[in-house]
């Protein structure tokens, strides 16, 4: 009697997972948070920008609902900073930062990256994102999922960027075949709906 009682209020209580956004520089983890965010009712978790490592740090979003086709999911959203092997100063200055400037954000976009990558063992649900205009072969989207993987935390791989024509989602797919892969659009919100299904299957 006690076991099916606990069965059933475990089927009524409500999940807090705490899904975390990594990937590459600009390939759509903040615009994609921010979609999210948007679609649970709350307000942006932070600014989109061209110029690279526009989010350095990492930005929580807590107590955020979903409540979708029968069931309730509790997230706590987390923006992590883009990751990079190299941070290089110059490539600040070349969107019209000053030196200073420049080197300020690549020490803040440094310590970023490794507050990201220090914070894996506090996350249920990882989305990684790739730009799927380019090819996902590189060898940080390895190292991002391979340490996932190595702390056993499930996965969810976005093809990002389907609204743009050289997207390519079905090579995202060959790549990482063995790993659940959803295409989306963070910009337009096409295809979203599908992400939080996987996100609820995966949880």
């Amino acid at each position: 009697m006690a076991s099916w009682i606990s069965r059933i209020l475990s089927r009524k209580k409500k999940k807090d997972i705490r899904l975390a956004f990594y990937g590459e520089v600009n390939a759509g983890k903040t615009t994609l948070a921010n979609r999210i965010a948007n679609d649970l009712g709350h307000e942006d978790l932070g600014p989109v920008s061209e110029i690279p490592h526009e989010t350095r740090k990492v930005v929580k979003l807590e107590n955020a609902q979903l409540k979708k086709d029968g069931y309730e999911l509790n997230f706590t959203l987390m923006d992590m900073p883009g990751i990079a092997t190299t941070v290089d100063y110059r490539n600040f200055v070349k969107f019209g930062l000053t030196e200073s400037e420049a080197i300020q954000r690549a020490k803040e976009a440094t310590k970023g990256i490794l507050e990201a990558i220090k914070m894996i063992d506090q996350v249920d649900v990882a989305l990684i994102i790739l730009d799927s205009t380019k090819t996902p072969f590189e060898q940080v989207n390895l190292t991002i999922i391979g340490n996932l993987q190595l702390q056993k935390i499930p996965i969810i791989i976005i093809a990002n960027k389907t609204d743009l024509p050289d997207s390519r989602p079905e090579l995202v797919r060959q790549t990482f075949s063995d790993q659940a892969i959803v295409a989306v659009s963070a910009k337009t919100g096409d295809n979203v709906s599908a992400l939080y299904e996987a996100i609820r299957k995966i949880s």
